[in-house]
């Protein structure tokens, strides 16, 4: 195991982790948070590239959950960094003005998609609306054109049914809420729905089971962008169980009985 430095010296108020390593008894991390979380010695926590921009799409109707899930698991690595963060977030809305969500929680982004900054990664959560309301011409128009020059395009859930609607995924694998990918596939024939897996990426496109896997899939994200340690961080800051890899199915076995 790669040794990434010793622990920070800590004061009392401090929320500390330890990543330990259980084949040798040894503690090779500690992150304080009251200290933004330094890991000292680990090139992780302090990556050479520029902020990257990260929007995530708000619309009356979308799960909640997909879209705070992600948005929290990158809000964190801004939180551990030290240094610059590492991410520049953005709640984008189809419209100006308050998105409700399933549950009736009311989001107000801060931009629209017609005034959106030049994206490293578009993340589409899912929901009622993205099932029933994906034949905006706008929104699909505004999609179409993030994806030519976005680094990443991600759906969390059911957000795979408005890149869908956008063309977008035609001919690539997919991962949706298990509930729905029966009828994702008859919808849109031309694409591969991979009904068990947690989450997948097909070239640029990354795409997630429900709710709860769109956390799973940004910490794959994280870890991608700014190395394991900062991803396990995340994840131990969230009180995360376990960092789940997307060949995962969607159901634990106790959930499968």
């Amino acid at each position: 195991m790669e040794r990434f430095g010793e622990p920070a010296d800590l004061t009392q108020t401090d929320l500390a982790f330890t990543y330990d390593d259980y084949a040798t008894g040894q503690s090779w991390i500690t992150i304080s948070v009251a200290q933004k979380a330094r890991l000292l010695g680990c090139s992780a926590m302090n990556p050479p590239n520029p902020i990257k921009t990260i929007g995530l799409l708000a619309y009356d109707d979308m799960q909640a959950l997909d879209l705070t899930g992600p948005l929290d698991v990158f809000d964190a690595a801004n939180a551990l960094a030290s240094g610059m963060p590492p991410y520049g977030l953005h709640v984008i809305g189809v419209h100006t003005g308050t998105a409700r969500t399933e549950n009736g929680l009311a989001v107000v982004p801060a931009r629209s998609i017609d005034k959106t900054p030049l994206l490293d990664t578009q993340l589409i959560p899912g929901g009622i609306g993205s099932r029933i309301g994906n034949t905006d011409p706008q929104l699909l128009a505004w999609l179409r054109l993030q994806a030519k020059s976005a680094r990443r395009v991600v759906s969390v859930c059911t957000g795979a049914y408005l890149l869908a609607a956008a063309g977008l995924l035609a001919g690539r694998r997919v991962a949706t809420h298990w509930q729905y990918a029966e009828d994702l596939a008859r919808r849109f024939p031309a694409i591969h729905v991979e009904p068990e897996k947690l989450f997948l990426r097909d070239g640029r496109f990354a795409t997630s089971g429900g709710l709860t896997a769109g956390i799973d899939l940004a910490l794959a994200l994280v870890e991608e962008d700014l190395g394991a340690a900062m991803s396990l961080a995340v994840a131990r800051y969230l009180v995360m169980y376990v960092t789940r890899p997307g060949n995962q199915t969607q159901f634990s076995p106790p959930l499968a009985a």
